[in-house]
């Protein structure tokens, strides 16, 4: 029987990125994945490849629209499908390889197979080559599978999930995308892009539930500007292939037909096989994990991190608790600040929020002072004919320290990295006003949307 201080069952963002953690703090430390290749859904077929098809659909799109505008003349453009699928796969395919490399320099010891908790201290690896583990830490970090909806009737074809959604053989004539959500939105703007109608069914009355109102609205706005076709408060009761084509239906609603189906409704943790039920271990109403401060369970030396406990389902969350639950583990400080967790909606303009919304201010009778700052009138973004949406901060109307930071327009997912910083340091909007910004650049957007939280932005 194979012995280590830590085992992580499963090599997602939140698993790998514990193990590498745990080694380098002298732990002996293994990982235990079914899959062939590292990294999880993120990397192998969520976070990674809809960023590659993203980015590529982006080209096409401002090639097709707005060459013309910076004086490039083109000819006739075509997409080539099979190529833009091969250039997705080859970036996943070298970084779950990275993966490979970091677990060797590490020397963190790697199990295929299905990980099963055995007993307190022991962990079953089904696969290959069955074998025992003995630990006196054991992580669980299995992640999350796309929730199912019923009445949807997955042949994971023409009716699938973002996993089918971002292999498609052709361009869709038309996509139906059941759910107004980041990985709804994401991939349904690909193909919009790439020439498919997209009809969007949401069932609440807005897209991206959770996100800040305003910004969520003024991004509907310039989403159907690009074509995309929103139906809200639309329940869907039945999706079923019916010869070539699909046919949704939603109540006391004509019934839509369609060449293709995405159900994005959610994710689900990944718990099953595991053994949870026979060993005790404590699940709240939604199915997920329950842990204290430090990430471990009702069940000593098990704990839990990512997509299996609650919050959002975001692979950066699951490697800041991965670090923090091992850093625990060996003694050191553990502690994740879940207010400076940023999250980014990779569409164009980018979505990205850190903190509280106005709405959860409103709710908590948290009093606030806004500033704004908008994309059209920075410079940068005028170079770079991408001048739509806002900067958004929400400071403290006594203390002036910010509470929230959101921001629609160009290269949002990287801004934010500004905002979360001064969230975690407990930065006043002052603090960012009083800091020089390069000029020009998009970042000044944030230096003067903080000077706006006085009334005092300079350049509106």
């Amino acid at each position: 029987m194979s012995q280590h201080d830590v085992v992580v069952i499963g090599a997602g963002p939140g698993g790998y990125v514990a193990a590498i953690r745990a080694a380098q703090l002298g732990l002996n430390a293994a990982c235990i994945e079914k899959e062939p290749a590292l990294g999880g859904t993120c990397l192998r077929v969520g976070c990674i490849p809809s960023k590659a098809l993203l980015e590529s659909s982006e080209l096409f799109r401002v090639a097709k629209h707005h060459f013309a505008d910076h004086g490039i003349a083109t000819g006739e453009l075509n997409v080539d499908l099979p190529a833009m699928l091969r250039r997705k796969d080859q970036i996943v395919g070298s970084l779950t390889k990275g993966i490979d490399g970091l677990f060797r320099k590490n020397r963190v010891t790697r199990y295929v197979g299905h990980g099963r908790i055995a007993a307190p201290g022991k962990v079953a690896v089904d696969g290959p080559e069955p074998v025992e583990l003995q630990a006196r830490h054991i992580i669980i970090a299995t992640g999350s599978q796309s929730a199912p909806l019923n009445g949807v009737e997955l042949d994971y074809d023409r009716i699938g999930t973002s996993t089918e959604a971002l292999s498609y053989p052709e361009v869709p004539g038309h996509l139906v995308v059941i759910g107004a959500g980041v990985i709804g939105l994401e991939l349904g703007c690909v193909w919009s892009r790439l020439g498919a109608k997209v009809t969007v069914l949401e069932y609440l009355p807005r897209i991206l539930p959770g996100m800040d109102a305003e910004l969520a609205a003024e991004a509907q706005k310039v989403f159907a500007r690009q074509g995309l076709e929103f139906r809200l408060g639309m329940r869907v009761v039945a999706a079923k292939v019916s010869g070539n084509q699909c046919i949704v239906e939603c109540a006391e609603q004509a019934p839509i037909t369609c060449d293709r189906v995405l159900l994005a409704v959610g994710r689900n943790p990944n718990l099953a096989g595991l053994g949870l039920d026979d060993l005790g271990v404590t699940r709240d109403e939604r199915g997920r994990i329950v842990v204290d401060d430090h990430f471990r369970t009702n069940v000593p030396g098990i704990y839990a991190i990512g997509d299996v406990l609650s919050g959002p389902m975001l692979a950066h969350k699951a490697e800041e608790e991965g670090l923090a639950c091992v850093d625990g583990i060996a003694g050191k400080y553990c502690h994740v600040n879940y207010d400076a967790i940023p999250g980014v909606v990779y569409t164009e303009p980018e979505i990205a929020s850190v903190g509280k919304t106005e709405e959860q201010l409103k709710q908590d009778e948290i009093p606030y002072r806004k500033g704004v700052f908008p994309f059209l009138a920075n410079g940068r973004a005028k170079a770079l004919g991408m001048t739509e949406g806002r900067v958004k901060i929400l400071a403290h109307a006594e203390t002036d320290r910010i509470l929230g930071v959101h921001i629609l327009g160009p290269r949002a997912g990287d801004l934010i990295a500004e905002a979360a910083t001064a969230i975690e340091f407990g930065a006043s909007a002052e603090d960012i006003a009083r800091s020089s910004h390069a000029h020009p650049t998009l970042a000044e957007c944030l230096k003067e949307a903080a000077l706006a939280v006085e009334g005092r932005a300079i350049h509106y």
